[in-house]
Formats: structure tokens, C-alpha cells, sequence
């Protein structure tokens, strides 16, 4: 493999990474009252993360960011099932949600609901498969 001068690549890589790290994080927070926020901000994330990939190689990236993509998924899965089944508990329709305001110190009053645990799930899912597929495409065989 032929290495190039890619200063610029990797550069550039951690602007756009912080950036893009960014606007997942706001989608991820900002879409639990709208539909898709852990989708969107999953692919963000693992844009990024890729972008990260191609600038600095696999075990470069696996020291900086040690991930087991296939444990991802599982924790994923399992706490939107957990919020799912969680509305069983109070006698609602699966995948019911409630909300309610907390006080925090820098922020003041929030409103939480119980939808962004399950698009949280569906953030780490999407960031554990779309990386599982693109690390096993890219493997040499």
C-alpha cells in the first residue's frame, strides 16, 4: 500500500468530525419530539466515525476509539426493547410515552420524555450496523 501525504485529510478529518459529532448529538437530542432523531443522528455519527476510518486507518481508530460494533448493537436492541416493553409496566400500549420537566443547574428546566431512550437505542443500533458492514466490506480478503 502506497502511503500518500494526507496532513490535509487528517486535518480537516478532525473539524469536520467535531462538527459532524455535533449536529448528531443535537439531532439525537432535539428529534425525541420528532420522528427520526436516533436514525439521522446514528448515520451523523457513524459518518464521522468513518471519516475518521479513511483518515487514519483501522488500527489507528481502534486505539483512539475502541468499539466492539457487534456489543453495540446488542446494548442498542436492548434498551429501545426495554423502553418498549417499560409503558407494559404501567398498564399502556407498547412503545407509550411520558414526559415530564427536571431541573438541572447549567440548563434550568428540561423536558425529558421516554422517547429519547428508545431513539438513544436506535442511535447505538444504527451506529453499531452501518459500521459492522462498512468495517466487513473494507477487510481484505
Amino acid at each position: 500500500m502506497v502511503r500518500t501525504n494526507d496532513l490535509i485529510l487528517r486535518t480537516m478529518t478532525v473539524l469536520i468530525s467535531f462538527i459532524l459529532l455535533g449536529f448528531a448529538v443535537y439531532l439525537l437530542l432535539a428529534g425525541h419530539n420528532a420522528p427520526g432523531g436516533g436514525f439521522v443522528g446514528g448515520l451523523m455519527t457513524s459518518a464521522a466515525i468513518l471519516l475518521m476510518y479513511m483518515a487514519y486507518g483501522e488500527k489507528a481508530l481502534s486505539k483512539i476509539l475502541p468499539l466492539n460494533y457487534r456489543l453495540l448493537i446488542s446494548i442498542g436492541l436492548l434498551i429501545a426493547l426495554v423502553t418498549g416493553l417499560g409503558s407494559f409496566l404501567f398498564g399502556q400500549p407498547f412503545l407509550s410515552q411520558t414526559f415530564g420537566y427536571f431541573h438541572f443547574p447549567i440548563f434550568g428546566e428540561v423536558e425529558l420524555a421516554t422517547a429519547l431512550l428508545f431513539d438513544l437505542g436506535v442511535y447505538l443500533t444504527v451506529i453499531g450496523v452501518t459500521l459492522t458492514i462498512i468495517t466487513n466490506i473494507s477487510e481484505d480478503r
